[in-house]
Order: C-alpha cells, then sequence, then structure tokens
C-alpha cells in the first residue's frame, strides 16, 4: 500500500503533504448547495420533506445547502429525484459575479423574453429586497 505522508526528519511537512492538508476551494461547494435550496425552494418543498423523500436527515441536507457537505452522487440523485428534476440541475450555476456591466448585463437578459406582468412581478420582487 502506498504511503501518503512520510514525515521528514525535522518534523516539517514537504510541499505536497502541506497540500493534500488545506482545505478544497470551498466555493462551488457553497454555489451548489446554494443551487440545491434554490431548487427546493423553487419547488415549495420544505427541507423536512425533501430530506425524507432522500433517505437522508434534515440536518445532513442542510449541511449540503450550506456548503458544508459534498453529498455523493448517488445521494445527489435522490435529491433531485425528490425534487422532481435532473441532477443536473443542481450544477448548473454561476461564481459570484462582482463586474457590476456584467450583472446589470445578466438582469437584462433574464429580463428580455418575460411578459409585462413577469417584468413587474421582478419589478415588485427587487423593490422589496432593496428600497427601504
Amino acid at each position: 500500500m502506498q504511503q501518503i505522508y512520510r514525515p521528514l526528519a525535522d518534523s516539517r511537512l514537504d510541499a505536497w503533504s502541506v497540500s493534500l492538508l488545506k482545505p478544497m476551494d470551498s466555493q462551488p461547494l457553497v454555489l451548489f448547495g446554494r443551487k440545491i435550496r434554490a431548487v427546493r425552494d423553487a419547488a415549495h418543498v420544505s427541507r423536512e420533506v425533501a430530506a425524507e423523500k432522500s433517505g437522508i436527515t434534515v440536518n445532513y441536507l442542510g449541511e449540503v445547502e450550506r456548503g458544508e457537505k459534498w453529498p455523493s452522487l448517488e445521494i445527489i440523485c435522490a435529491i433531485a429525484t425528490a425534487l422532481s428534476v435532473s441532477p443536473a440541475a443542481f450544477f448548473e450555476f454561476e461564481a459570484q459575479e462582482t463586474d457590476p456591466a456584467t450583472l446589470v448585463q445578466k438582469l437584462h437578459q433574464i429580463l428580455e423574453n418575460r411578459t409585462t406582468e413577469q417584468r413587474q412581478q421582478a419589478l415588485r420582487v427587487l423593490r422589496g429586497l432593496l428600497e427601504p
């Protein structure tokens, strides 16, 4: 069996060993969890119901949604089935955008093919979120 870690004579870790101990960049994990929660919320399914239908605990689903745990492929599929979506839906996310022009462009793209009623609803939601 291959030895993964071997201490150096002076008790320090070499660069490769240290890289194994660093936590994985959590940004994709957080975005993945947020996407699961957004899909669940859009489906109007409580965390309790989604967890029960998925065969997992409510606490575990909460950890996944907060980006604290990476679920197995089997659990991802079970959550997707519980929410009546494809597992691929959970991976359709983008990194947090920071460029103001890009953000405005993305908002415009979302709204451009919507009905007047949908645009009015979006405006009400944005006002509710952003105006005092």
